[in-house]
């Protein structure tokens, strides 16, 4: 048996989720009443979402069928990052939503910080994207699983504890 047990905190999400939900608002779009002739487009891509709308009142709306359907494919409502609406060519108003994935440096350091102020025999490895923490209790590794779920809200993007050993 290993000496050390670890386990990795990482900021991802699923793509094709994300796809089904843009998909799917995409067709509510073009059903609902108040949002059918308002030329609505959707553009997504690996890093970016891309919202092209008449007004900044169904910009809101789409805002809204879009959070409501990622809700449903459970995909937080963190790896959104909102840009500001700029006004385009014919009136119409376009927002960037850029896609967060991966954990920063700074964001990476601020956790493992916490980490050992709380948990001073655990020692947190930054690496790349990923957070690697290494204890030789497992019981202890649990309990920074259980520490960092709690604090989840004071993190802007969503974690997710991959890679328990």
């Amino acid at each position: 048996m290993a000496s050390e047990n670890s386990f990795d905190i990482v900021s991802d999400f699923d793509h094709q989720e994300l796809v089904n939900a843009v998909d799917q608002a995409q067709r509510d779009i073009q059903t609902r009443f108040d949002l059918k002739d308002t030329k609505t487009s959707l553009a997504l891509s690996k890093t970016e979402l891309v919202i092209e709308t008449d007004t900044e009142m169904t910009l809101v709306s789409v805002r809204d069928i879009l959070e409501t359907k990622a809700l449903r494919r459970k995909l937080s409502l963190k790896i959104f990052s909102y840009g500001t609406a700029q006004d385009v060519t014919g009136s119409r108003v376009r927002q960037v939503i850029t896609l967060q994935k991966g954990i920063n440096s700074d964001l990476a350091k601020k956790i493992a910080k916490q980490i050992r102020d709380q948990f001073p025999k655990i020692q947190p490895r930054i690496q790349g994207e990923t957070l690697r923490v290494v204890s030789k209790s497992r019981d202890d590794l649990q309990a920074v699983i259980a520490f960092m779920r709690e604090h989840e809200g004071e993190v802007e993007v969503p974690l997710q504890f991959t890679n328990f050993r």
